[in-house]
């Protein structure tokens, strides 16, 4: 799990099912007749609001921080939580309609506690920031920013730190000629003989130059979850680049990029828009 996955949305619905939890433990009903302090007290009223306002939460958290979609019974989880969260707020409502419901008031009026009122408005605020979040760009911004590199480079030019992790130690290209005090078991440099150049100028022009616009391999970090499609064009994504997690671009495909996960997985990272190198 990577919470720097999670989103602003996230961060409104997990305050929301923490004010949800608190005002379980607060006055239900109030007026003369009251006989249930909280919702504690009341199973059906726990289960349907409170509980279930709170499950749907962790569902969808526990849903956007892990690196692959999980279902349960065909369903996904971020998509179960939505419809918890939906649920209690929907039975909240009713219940601040009806406080009394089926209980024996013996004819005094039923007053609606504070445990009843806040519960509404955190449930409505829970519902409409899962419901939002998908739809709202701006609540699908990263909730924990990602690290941002030391020394920013241009696109496609090859890290500091070499074909590696960002901040690995630089590593001699293949075929460059090694620097007088380096290990035993490297090329020395050329020196006069039959066939070997005349000059400085001379070893230039043999040096081997790279050609324009190849591609250097590069670590790089996305701003907020974005979606590995596999590399045969098949619809479904094979994996979700988390935010805060570096990653190897390996290959360039027009706009495109063939990504390399921690894990070895590989694929098509279409949207390149923000990303940050490494």
């Amino acid at each position: 799990m990577n919470i720097r996955s999670l989103t602003r949305g996230d961060g409104v619905v997990i305050g929301a099912a923490v004010v949800l939890f608190i005002a379980s433990f607060l006055d239900t009903y109030g007026g003369d007749s009251s006989n249930i302090p909280n919702a504690w007290d009341n199973l059906g009223l726990l289960m349907s609001v409170y509980i279930g306002g709170i499950a749907g939460a962790v569902l969808i958290v526990v849903a956007h921080a892990l690196p692959q979609p999980r279902k349960v019974a065909g369903l996904d989880l971020g998509q179960l939580g939505v419809a918890l969260t939906v649920f209690a707020a929907w039975t909240a409502l009713w219940t601040i309609f009806d406080p009394a419901g089926s209980i024996d008031t013996n004819g005094f009026d039923v007053e609606r506690g504070a445990g009843l009122i806040l519960g509404l408005i955190a449930a409505l605020v829970l519902a409409g920031g899962a419901i939002a979040t998908p739809l709202m760009p701006p609540l699908q911004a990263a909730l924990v920013p990602a690290p941002k590199p030391a020394a920013p480079q241009p696109y496609g030019a090859q890290p500091q730190g070499g074909y590696g992790y960002p901040g690995a130690h630089p590593q001699q290209p293949y075929g460059a000629q090694p620097q007088p005090g380096q290990p035993f078991g490297q090329q020395p440099a050329p020196q006069g003989g039959p066939g070997a150049p005349a000059g400085p100028g001379a070893q230039a022009a043999q040096a081997p130059q790279p050609a324009a616009g190849d591609f250097s391999p590069f670590w790089f970090a996305v701003p907020v979850p974005r979606q590995l499609f596999a590399e045969d064009g098949s619809a479904g994504p094979i994996a979700e680049l988390a935010p805060g997690t570096w990653y190897l671009a390996v290959e360039q495909r027009g706009a495109a990029l063939v990504a390399q996960t921690q894990d070895g997985r590989r694929g098509v990272l279409q949207d390149t828009s923000g990303i940050q190198r490494g």
